[in-house]
């Protein structure tokens, strides 16, 4: 099996590829709603929900994905529940990336001028009209910048899910290089398309955030 070609590498990693993408999708969209939802509490809930999700962040914060990918797939099947690496996957790059999207809407909201509260409040206006109507416009268009960037972390940290048998872009690239005896070509290939993944993101990222810091001067 060591006499495949180029092509034959770069077709079965595109075919790989396919499950990165859907991983980071997953990921990305399962932890926005999940961020979502921690933000309300931490700015609606009062202090004790705000302190609970304070310690969440945190946790997810400063502690390796590889250690939540562990957790997640070995510490689940202590419960008598199988886990299959695909949802271990998912689970933890979820609750990794609501973390990050967490803290970051919470600063895009924090840096809202305070006067807009007090002229939105002084309208006897409710939390959730307040939110609705005055602070999420203002506060969305400083997120998108972060939010899309930080989309680059999570299509990155999807590599570490093949430490738990996750067949995706890395754990494929490990596969082949191991039947082909070409590590150095086919790593170059998952390499490239990693960046081809990214980089346009990024470029996306950084255009959104000259655009945004361009409209506030």
């Amino acid at each position: 099996m060591n006499d495949f070609s180029l092509w034959d590498i770069v077709r079965n990693l595109l075919m790989a590829l396919r499950w990165t993408v859907a991983l980071s999708l997953i990921a990305f969209i399962g932890g926005g709603i999940v961020g979502g939802l921690l933000l309300f509490l931490r700015l609606q809930g009062g202090k004790i929900a705000d302190r609970a999700v304070g310690v969440y962040v945190q946790l997810f914060q400063g502690t390796p994905l590889l250690m939540q990918l562990f957790l997640a797939y070995f510490g689940i099947a202590l419960f008598g529940i199988d886990v299959s690496a695909w949802t271990a996957a998912s689970v933890a790059l979820t609750l990794y990336t609501s973390a990050f999207l967490t803290e970051i809407w919470r600063g895009c909201v924090a840096s809202i001028p305070k006067g807009q509260w007090e002229a939105s409040g002084s309208l006897a206006l409710s939390f959730g009209e307040q939110m609705r109507h005055v602070i999420l416009p203002q506060a969305v268009k400083i997120a998108i910048a972060p939010t899309v960037g930080f989309l680059v972390q999570v299509i990155k940290g999807t590599a570490l899910a093949s430490v738990i048998g996750f067949v995706e872009l890395t754990k494929a690239g490990s596969m082949i290089s191991n039947a082909t005896f070409k590590p150095f070509v086919v790593f170059s290939c998952v390499a490239l398309l990693y960046f081809v993944l990214c980089f346009p993101v990024s470029l996306y990222a950084k255009n959104l955030e000259r655009k945004t810091h361009g409209r506030r001067a």
